[in-house]
């Protein structure tokens, strides 16, 4: 479900899916790897496609060899990518998030690696900042060129709710909890989450482990070390969430509560609570229903740091960004070494700004101060410049078939359904690759 917010499910070419989840191609016939003088690429269907539709067309007034963009609806795209990533029907290149949303393939050794491309062209590497770009990093080799925007997690606040309540945005965890315990004093609902989605509540799980044990203990986990899990800084986590739960923070409805239908944003916004812990694209989700509120009294700032933790306070957790990565049956890798160059240009950077991405290039910096919202742009990247590690969201870094199962184990840990050696027991048993 977590890769399905970040977009609008507005389709580029404002076709919907067939009910065979037949391919919707803007401007071209099916995906085909490696048509003849065509590349054709494949994208997550939304209302981002101009951008990417943009790109593509000022590719096509040079090249000989074509491109043809592709698009599948963003609640389908990962189930019908699977389903044509090994066929006549394949794409040359495609959209992902890097991680374990590409880790299958190239087990299967349909990917082509991109250190010949960087090779010959450093700045598809040098361009971007190393926090994102090693995201699509696998076994030592580049799989994927970022190609949208970061999407850092933050904790948000209403900042009437809290000015009235006499709270400041909290620098640390002990801090937080204050906070929590002086807005329910006053009738109010600490924190906002969408336990009714499940990936929200996973984000808080993401932070404190990150704090906690640094990013060590989750690199181990996912690389199959199962005793990672059992550790005594997971223990530690756990621990500390519970004693969040237990203070109230979430309130007691929280898994009737989404963020898929605004529910947690709106609690947020109509200052029915106080925080909420969410991606970056949080602002622009509330900008669309109340933007005076997110222009005037919508705060923002760094998950809070936790004493004597392992990890460093600038770290981040999230979505480090979109990739494009390549097949390695292409026909034509040299015209999609070139269309990749694009990604760091400035126009291509300008345009994404326009629409509130935040794009991950060395020469975003230069032109926040034309993004949708600048001081909101500022902020995000000058966190990312300065993290030390940006971990990938957990249900993305995990292999696709990971997810359910971790959400739900997240989710019955908070409600109290299972204790923390049933989270352990439940995460130990995720499926790695």
């Amino acid at each position: 479900m977590r890769t399905r917010v970040r977009f609008s499910r507005v389709l580029a070419c404002g076709v919907a899916l067939a009910a065979a989840l037949t391919l919707t191609a803007c401007g071209g016939n099916g995906a085909s790897a490696g048509g003849d003088d065509k590349i054709h690429v494949l994208v997550y269907g939304d209302a981002t496609n101009k951008v990417e539709k943009a790109v593509v067309d000022k590719f096509n007034k040079t090249s000989k060899v074509k491109v043809v963009l592709d698009t599948i609806p963003g609640a389908d795209y990962q189930q019908k990518l699977q389903t044509i990533i090994n066929t006549p029907q394949a794409p040359d290149v495609f959209f992902n998030w890097g991680g374990g949303s590409i880790q299958p393939f190239v087990k299967a050794d349909l990917l082509l690696p991109l250190d010949d491309f960087i090779a010959k062209d450093a700045k598809l590497k040098d361009a971007f900042l190393p926090s994102v770009f090693d995201s699509a990093v696998l076994d030592g080799k580049a799989y994927g060129v970022p190609m949208r925007g970061t999407q850092p997690v933050l904790l948000f606040h209403n900042k009437k709710v809290l000015a009235d309540a006499g709270v400041q945005p909290p620098k640390t965890w002990a801090e937080l909890l204050d906070a929590v315990k002086t807005l329910k004093a006053k009738g109010i609902t600490p924190i906002a989450l969408g336990g009714g989605d499940q990936w929200p509540t996973l984000m808080w799980f993401e932070y404190l482990y990150d704090r906690i044990a640094g990013p060590e203990l989750f690199k181990k986990a996912l690389s199959g070390d199962k005793d990672a899990w059992a550790s005594e800084d997971s223990k530690k986590a756990l621990g500390m969430l519970k004693e969040l739960v237990d203070a109230g923070a979430f309130g007691t409805n929280f898994d009737s509560v989404k963020f898929t239908d605004q529910g947690s944003p709106t609690l947020l916004a109509r200052g029915k609570a106080g925080f909420e812990l969410m991606g970056s694209w949080e602002y622009s989700t509330i900008q669309d229903f109340d933007k005076a509120f997110a222009e005037k009294s919508l705060g923002y700032t760094a998950f809070p740091s936790v004493p004597g933790g392992k990890g460093d306070a600038a770290a981040l957790v999230g979505n480090t960004n979109n990739f494009y990565s390549v097949m390695k049956k292409t026909k034509h890798p040299e015209a999609v070494a070139e269309f990749l160059k694009l990604m760091y240009s400035d126009d291509f950077v300008k345009q994404q700004l326009a629409i509130g991405n935040l794009p991950t290039t060395t020469n975003t910096e230069q032109y926040l101060d034309t993004s949708a919202s600048p001081a909101f742009s500022h902020f995000q990247f000058d966190l990312v410049k300065k993290a030390p590690t940006f971990q990938l969201s957990w249900d993305q870094a995990y292999p696709q078939s990971a997810a359910t199962p971790m959400h739900q184990a997240v989710q019955q840990f908070v409600n109290g359904r299972l204790d923390a050696d049933g989270f352990i027991k439940a995460m130990q048993a995720l499926p790695t690759e």
